[in-house]
């Protein structure tokens, strides 16, 4: 296969991976980096090229993906000693794949401009299964024309790209998406749990609601999870403590109360803080069954 260009991944860990190999088999050359030496070489025997350090990675690509846990990391990459912005290197736009927060994409863009550096925030939804399949959401901050540039290695990437506005706008964006999510994963697991006590089976009841305007990927997906009893992790719950501070932040900012999203952030607090941040998000069901009693328990199978 003729190469499509070369594309730096740096961050291989459960995104990372499957966006580099989705990559590699769209055509594209791939140079990648993590912190952790084997998780870069898992990679070479599909093809990747291994670099030493991110200002390698810089010195044999123009545009570089990063998929770090958090702004921290990002901006290690970036900035600084052997980072990608250090002088020599081929790149000039940093596309971060991350989940960070507004004031972090923004800072990070107002650093790297004089250096000679574009950034783009492009925070993604679909999870892991959408990275592997080329299918995922990309909501993308910044200037409309280093979007542009990115954009032949994002279409590898995602089915949705969006412009939502200046640096920043990604995370807000992304911050809208995990409101939802979490308030869709509380009502899910309530409306479940109400089915039961009611002396209905909850499986039936979803069933029902998959039929209408209930219908969703958190119904379906996630609903299923809490009736089997599957919490092993796809995204664990504990990651969701960053996302409700940014929430927070940007609603604190705007000068906003959300009532609705601070109900189910408590939920999903109750279960971190309760020792369930390991498993899956799905398991915030627990919480609304010790709330209403053993009789709310949705007996079908066994923890996992």
């Amino acid at each position: 296969m003729e190469t499509r260009g070369e594309v730096g991944v740096i961050g291989l860990g459960q995104m990372g991976q499957p966006i580099a190999r989705t990559l590699l088999r769209a055509g594209w050359t791939v140079v990648a980096w993590d912190l952790v030496p084997s998780a870069a070489e898992s990679l070479a025997g599909s093809g990747a090229i291994i670099a030493t350090d991110p200002a390698d990675v810089a010195r044999q690509v123009p545009i570089v993906i990063t998929s770090l846990p958090g702004g921290q990391a990002v901006r290690a990459v970036a900035i600084g000693e052997r980072s990608l912005s250090r002088e020599g290197g081929r790149a000039r736009l940093i596309v971060d794949l991350s989940t960070t927060t507004p004031d972090a994409a923004r800072s990070l863009a107002a650093e790297l401009a004089p250096l000679g550096m574009a950034f783009l925030d492009a925070p993604l939804s679909g999870g892991t299964s959408a990275a592997a399949a080329g299918t995922l959401t990309i909501m993308v901050g910044g200037e409309a024309g280093d979007l542009e540039r990115a954009r032949p290695v994002l279409e590898s990437l995602g089915r949705v790209i969006v412009h939502c506005g200046p640096h920043g706008a990604g995370q807000i964006a992304k911050a809208c998406n995990q409101l939802i999510v979490m308030t869709a994963l509380g009502a899910v697991a309530e409306a479940l749990v109400l089915a039961r006590s009611a002396g209905l089976d909850p499986a039936r009841v979803r069933e029902a609601l998959m039929g209408g305007y209930a219908a969703g990927p958190i119904l379906e997906i996630q609903g299923d999870r809490m009736l089997r009893r599957d919490f092993v992790p796809g995204g664990k719950a504990a990651y969701n403590r960053k996302d409700i501070s940014t929430i927070r932040e940007i609603a604190d900012d705007e000068g906003l109360d959300l009532p609705v999203f601070e109900a189910a952030a408590q939920q999903m607090l109750r279960l971190i803080d309760g020792g369930g941040g390991e498993l899956d998000n799905a398991a915030v069901i627990t919480v609304v069954e010790r709330a209403v009693g053993a009789g709310g328990r949705l007996e079908i199978g066994a923890v996992e």
